[in-house]
């Protein structure tokens, strides 16, 4: 039956219409990945609003490809500038740059690309095998399950989210506070408007993640004064054919790699941890540990195998249980949502050509990712000679024509421009942007799951652990809640000095 099912995938897949848009996400993924300051989550917020007139299907073709190819885009800058394109890609940088200054960026980055689709081929088979069997289990899931299945996502920001707990609990109580503005869909009743008519129709998503995301992101970037030197380099059928007789030797860095990026890749932000690890896994048990750092071809696969992995593994928990696990994920359940679909286990039985269509458009969509990249690199590389000034404007009017495009409002700008400053204070001050986001999209689906949980019990909370599954989901909501508290006590209580964890970019 699932063979069947992915056949009918590639059918949908493979269409004319879908290639191209696969081609068009992946090219624009890879421009956004390469510019610093956006990235995946940011392109994919800005283009949202592009998908309203298309088939969902070939919609989400479009944001996956944008996604795909922000990933690679983001090793070109690693290991031709030194600046990390995204949060994951600062492992990269640690051979990568080093090897690319001894001249050798051509092999680099056919590392990279290459490890980068082995470790994405190995989650989307994982995927195209688990979901059903995860959707399956779900189908079983009530209003208590679902309330508990949300509580467990904010609540692994705050346990696992590896910044400030606390900081973590502001993002998730303003995103509920952002999402809780206009009417109360049960009472009827107006919440927090205060007087203002425009108010009512609260908050829309898109218009808050591309001033979170683009804007944000945007007004840090002019602050930081970017500028861009970096090593040029070619690739050609040869070089990629040498580096490619180099790599089977790394046979067991590309299995570890891949199974800890898919392990870490259900945790929030899981691709940044995940690089780190594997790269130190890699560096634990390589026979040339000492060339780490140095420029060792190890130290880019590593990385690069385990951050495509991660990624491609955050889509498992949004299309089987509705819940993202990345903030590019939490942007695409938004625009399920839009697209009038209900994100969660009934798509496999209500839509499976959508969500068969996306898994095997993930297959087609590396397949094209890692071709292109091999073959305009040096093209991509010189976006990054486009001065930043004659960039920022451009960026900034996409990102104003998306907003206005939602409503066809001037009011949605003017919102825009506000979470704008609150991306940028955010960013400023350390706070995780992806928990608001989350809660934005979520605030009201976890709000009527537990109403509904709540009419059902007549007001009592012992319904969600009187029910096994959702018992179950919720003891590991509050574990995770408490976790940041516990954690320093049993260190200390075993005699061990409290870790700090460093803060990875701004991403």
């Amino acid at each position: 039956m699932g063979i069947e099912n992915l056949w009918m995938g590639f059918h949908i897949a493979i269409t004319p219409f879908n290639l191209f848009v696969a081609v068009v996400g992946i090219t624009l993924g890879t421009i956004i990945g390469v510019l610093p300051g956006l990235g995946g989550a940011n392109g994919v917020a800005i283009l949202l609003p592009v998908t309203f007139t298309m088939p969902p299907t070939s919609a989400i073709i479009l944001l996956t490809s944008i996604y795909w190819g922000a990933l690679f885009g983001g090793a070109i800058t690693s290991i031709l500038f030194n600046i990390p394109g995204e949060p994951w890609s600062v492992a990269t940088t640690f051979d990568g740059y080093p090897m690319a200054r001894q001249g050798q960026g051509g092999p680099a980055l056919t590392g990279a690309f290459t490890s980068s689709f082995i470790g994405a081929f190995f989650a989307i088979v994982l995927i195209t095998l688990f979901a059903p069997l995860l959707a399956e289990i779900a189908l079983r899931f009530g209003p208590p399950e679902f309330f508990a299945i949300q509580l467990l996502t904010f609540s692994s920001f705050v346990g696992l989210g590896g910044g400030n707990p606390l900081k973590s609990l502001v993002s998730i109580v303003l995103g509920f506070i952002l999402a809780a503005v206009g009417l109360d869909i049960v009472t009827g009743q107006l919440r927090l408007t205060f007087g203002f008519t425009d108010l009512m129709k609260g908050f829309d998503f898109i218009v808050a993640v591309i001033g979170l995301f683009g804007i944000g992101e945007i007004l840090l970037s002019v602050e930081e004064g970017l500028s861009f030197q970096g090593v040029k380099t070619k690739i050609n059928p040869k070089v990629v054919l040498d580096t490619w007789k180099l790599l089977p030797r790394y046979w067991r860095t590309f299995v570890r790699s891949a199974f800890i990026g898919f392990w870490m890749g259900f945790k929030p932000g899981g691709a940044t941890p995940a690089s780190f690890m594997s790269y130190a896994f890699a560096k634990r048990f390589s026979k040339n540990a000492e060339k780490f750092g140095k420029g060792e071809l190890e130290g880019v696969v590593a990385p690069e195998t385990a951050a495509h992995s991660a990624g491609i593994a955050a889509m498992l928990p949004m299309i089987t249980l509705g819940i993202p696990g990345s903030p590019t994920a939490a942007v695409m359940l938004g625009g399920l949502i839009i697209w009038g679909l209900q994100p969660g286990p009934l798509l496999f039985k209500e839509k499976p050509d959508f969500v068969w269509g996306l898994i095997a458009s993930m297959y087609t969509g590396n397949i094209i990712g890692v071709l292109m990249v091999l073959a305009f690199v040096p093209f991509f590389a010189a976006i990054l000679r486009i001065p930043f000034a004659v960039l920022t404007p451009l960026i900034v009017v996409v990102c104003a024509i998306g907003s206005y495009a939602v409503h066809n409002s001037m009011i949605d700008i003017w919102y825009m421009l506000i979470f704008g400053v609150i991306g940028y204070v955010f960013k400023k001050l350390d706070y995780p942007l992806a928990p608001l986001v989350l809660a934005l999209v979520l605030g009201d689906l976890a709000e009527n799951a537990l109403r509904q949980s709540l009419i059902m019990s007549q007001g009592s909370l012992g319904i969600f652990f009187s029910r096994p599954i959702s018992a179950a989901i919720t003891f590991a909501a509050i574990f995770f809640f408490v976790m940041p508290i516990i954690t320093p006590w049993w260190r200390r209580l075993r005699g061990q000095p409290p870790t700090i964890e460093p803060a990875i970019g701004h991403g």
